[in-house]
């Protein structure tokens, strides 16, 4: 129940439904209140019980919170079809029409003080924002959904932190995506609040990062969590476009309370459709893992999966990530023109303000395949751009092999100085992974 109007408003509210149904204070009042009474309310002179309000509403034939806070009665129930609808339409890939209809949704959220429904509506315009890769807005829009769901349970305020970290993340501010990630992560676990949506979420975002710092055992385990923690269903599209028919269907005839139960099961199965980038990301690190473990074959299986299921959803950035993982497993077994054209498609679309570890990961690959091909100058070229890529995004586990690639580079034309620089600064940048770059592992989860 939202926060009721104050007594003046309620007041007229109550006058003016009153003679618009040609009753008198007397009528309106019996037989429980004074004529007196109904005029002191009337007035805006006292502030009415909630039994006063439900006594008035039944007289006057509408609901309590339309009475209390002026909202019509299926304006909750439309507001959160129109939320769910929106949510079908961003997990079909539309992401111009979706960021549309939750645009159209907050705004009349808002009207009506509904801080649900604007928290919601306002998820999804980050969402759509993650996915056109248009990172500052979307991380506004996730700290305004995190604003209001301030005095929410945590597992409630999950979407709106793990949707931050991703833009941070992506914006090459790694160390802060893993802070925001791990904390939330630990707050969960140690207060026994184990959401399986919540973990899912959190654990399947946190492999990127991890990745990118040099923390592949904390990356394989998050993987594995998030796969345990995967939700299980046939065809969760067809359930969720059924329960949304019923919620219609049930509108229609007033029956409120049931519409919106129908819509909370549609709404968390498009939420589990939603997933799918986070679970294509479960792919990619599994193609990772079996690339170092020398299964090629596999590793290029897993990836293209990875890659299917992202560029279905035009998720670019995420995409960019896989595509450059791809790349590298395509070059190890000989293909490396093809994997030389994957990369130059991927770096057209990223710049150090977005997707910064993508592109260095791009630019080492490049050189290595330039190095290959003999081309030094052109590798030299590439190494460059990547360190200074890196160092700008924090990425010390990659920065340090790059220096040793570098300096092997030059150490190997002959310029000795040059390539010894380059190794004392990947000294300097040298990590053990998952140690010095993170602190200690969250709390695990209750499997």
């Amino acid at each position: 129940m939202g926060e009721r109007d104050d007594p003046g408003t309620i007041g007229r509210r109550v006058q003016q439904l009153r003679t618009a149904c040609g009753l008198t204070q007397k009528q309106l009042a019996e037989p429980v209140y004074t004529p007196a009474y109904i005029s002191t309310l009337e007035s805006g002179r006292v502030r009415p019980s909630d039994d006063a309000l439900r006594h008035l509403a039944g007289r006057l034939g509408v609901t309590f919170d339309e009475l209390a806070t002026g909202r019509p009665a299926r304006l909750v129930t439309e507001l959160r079809l129109g939320l769910t609808e929106a949510q079908r339409v961003l997990a079909a890939g539309d992401t111009e029409s979706a960021g549309e209809q939750f645009t159209a949704l907050l705004a009349s959220a808002e009207r009506h003080a509904l801080a649900e429904e604007q928290a919601a509506a306002l998820l999804g315009l980050g969402e759509c924002a993650l996915e056109t890769g248009d990172l500052v807005p979307g991380r506004e829009f996730f700290e305004r959904a995190e604003a209001c769901l301030a005095g929410a349970p945590l597992p409630a305020r999950v979407p709106a932190l793990r949707g931050r970290a991703v833009a941070h993340y992506l914006a090459g501010e790694l160390r802060y995506a893993v802070y925001l990630l791990e904390s939330t992560l630990d707050e969960l676990n140690r207060g026994g609040l184990h959401d399986p949506d919540a973990l899912l979420l959190l654990y399947a975002s946190a492999i990127g990062p991890y990745m990118d710092m040099g923390a592949h055992a904390r990356a394989a385990q998050a993987a594995e969590f998030a796969l345990a923690l995967a939700p299980r269903s046939g065809d969760p599209a067809l359930v969720a476009r059924m329960h949304r028919s019923v919620a219609r269907t049930l509108l229609a005839e007033g029956r409120l309370a049931e519409a919106d139960a129908s819509l909370a099961k549609a709404a968390e199965l498009y939420r589990g459709l939603h997933l799918r980038t986070e679970l294509a990301n479960c792919h990619w690190m599994r193609g990772y893992v079996c690339a170092q473990n020398g299964e090629l074959e596999r590793a290029e299986a897993e990836l293209r999966e990875a890659l299917r299921m992202l560029s279905a959803r035009r998720a670019s950035l995420y995409s960019s990530q896989v595509t450059v993982e791809l790349a590298d497993v395509l070059h190890r077994r000989g293909s490396s023109d093809e994997a030389a054209d994957l990369l130059r498609e991927v770096l057209g679309g990223l710049s150090p303000e977005r997707g910064a570890v993508h592109a260095a990961a791009a630019h080492r690959l490049l050189g290595i395949i330039a190095e290959d091909a003999r081309d030094t100058e052109r590798a030299e070229e590439h190494y460059v751009r990547a360190m200074s890529l890196l160092e700008r995004a924090g990425a010390l586990g990659d920065l340090a092999d790059l220096c040793r690639l570098l300096g092997d580079l030059l150490r190997r034309g002959g310029r000795v100085e040059a390539a010894l620089d380059a190794y004392r600064t990947g000294l300097g940048h040298r990590t053990a992974p998952g140690t010095t770059t993170l602190g200690p592992a969250p709390a695990q989860p209750a499997l």
